[in-house]
């Protein structure tokens, strides 16, 4: 899961909480951990889920602006037959960056 380093600050400063990815095979699972430019990730509950389900809060807790703008996202990502829902936070730097 690439996650740009604008959302990883946001992660990192508890701005934002929650992702959401189309994909073939997800490449995370809940309980584990993401390893990003900026340190570990954990990764929370993941729940599958059809993307005209999401709220206006879960946009807002995903950094967008509004629901709208999570919509105009979702025009952008690539095609994939599954799509989640994904709790993050931030955990600290990875263990070979300190």
């Amino acid at each position: 899961m690439l996650l740009k380093r604008e959302v990883l600050e946001a992660i990192k400063a508890g701005e934002i909480d929650l992702q959401f990815r189309r994909w073939s095979r997800p490449s995370v699972k809940p309980g584990g951990t993401l390893k990003t430019k900026l340190g570990l990730l954990a990764i929370g509950r993941m729940d599958e889920m059809a993307p005209e389900d999401v709220t206006e809060a879960d946009a807002r807790r995903a950094g967008f602006v509004d629901l709208a703008a999570f919509h105009r996202w979702l025009l952008t990502m690539k095609q994939g037959p599954i799509f989640q829902r994904i709790e993050v936070r931030y955990l600290g730097e990875a263990p070979e960056q300190e």
